[in-house]
């Protein structure tokens, strides 16, 4: 595969984030409401779309958990597949509770449904007392040391030295840009901000196709692979090539994030990637760059 440019998302590529994104999850739904899901049921949301920001995907996983104390019916397979027929994301998620719970019910989910406490207490127990005090600028409740210090880094330095060598590179991530920088630091990628999307570059998030095409503008690539670990990155690449036809776009999925193995691999397929690789040390054997043609 032939590329001139590099994208590459950061959770479940760059850094294993299992525990510490999807365990501040389930962790905060648990401590504002006292249950939870199970943490291997986040992937059902993330395949259904729309919840690239996990404090969204916090804020669904809370409502399913108070809707289901008023009864509701569905089972989170079913929940998160209706999701994506109505679209993915978190609008996605309030109006399948809207159409399954009467009036009386559905305004006792809303009036327990505390958006803020959830994100407070999935940045308190993401970031650890310290960070959380520089980031966020409050004082902690939970003294805790920080999820985010238990993220394992993914990409080998050598890995890392051949890409950057051989391509152009752009990072595409939902984290805030803070976040960010802590993990491309861990991971030793020095990128400037110009060619970085993060949270607080990009309201509209994957898939939409914004961020991607203006880092092949900024980039000025024509061959863009986009490298990430959901259904959502693949898509992103997708609605790019068109919007932005006169670029070409890959998609590829790695299986080191929530999909892995053959079922993963085989949900990237049908979700359109142009290749599946079981983790991002895979791509320099996979990529080739473009060769410039010699002037006549």
């Amino acid at each position: 595969m032939y590329a001139d440019t590099l994208v590459l998302d950061v959770d479940g590529v760059l850094v294993d984030v299992a525990g510490s994104y999807r365990r501040a999850i389930v962790e905060s739904v648990e401590r504002v409401y006292g249950e939870t899901i199970a943490q291997s049921a986040i992937q059902q949301f993330k395949d259904a779309g729309g919840f690239n920001n996990d404090w969204e995907l916090t804020d669904a996983v809370a409502l399913y958990v108070l809707a289901g104390r008023e009864g509701f019916p569905l089972s989170i397979e079913t929940f998160t597949d209706r999701i994506a027929a109505s679209g993915g994301g978190l609008v996605a998620a309030q109006s399948v509770v809207d159409d399954e719970l009467d009036p009386a019910p559905r305004e006792r989910v809303l009036g327990a449904w505390d958006r803020d406490r959830l994100r407070d207490v999935f940045q308190q127990l993401y970031l650890g007392a310290d960070l959380y005090r520089e980031i966020e600028g409050g004082s902690p409740e939970l003294h805790t040391g920080g999820y985010i210090h238990d993220e394992p880094v993914l990409l080998d330095p050598e890995t890392r030295d051949e890409l950057t060598d051989r391509f152009d590179i752009g990072i595409l991530t939902g984290r805030p840009a803070a976040e960010a920088d802590i993990a491309l630091e861990r991971v030793g990628l020095d990128v400037p901000e110009e060619h970085r999307f993060t949270m607080d570059d990009w309201e509209a998030g994957k898939p939409d196709p914004a961020a991607l095409v203006t880092l092949a503008e900024r980039l000025d690539g024509a061959t863009v692979a986009f490298a990430g670990d959901t259904l959502d990155d693949i898509r992103t690449a997708e609605n790019a090539t068109a919007d932005d036809p006169g670029r070409t776009y890959h998609g590829i999925g790695v299986l080191t994030g929530g999909l892995s193995g053959a079922a993963g691999r085989e949900k990237f397929e049908r979700a359109g990637a142009t290749a599946v690789v079981e983790s991002v040390n895979d791509l320099p054997e996979l990529l080739e760059p473009v060769e410039e043609t010699p002037a006549d």
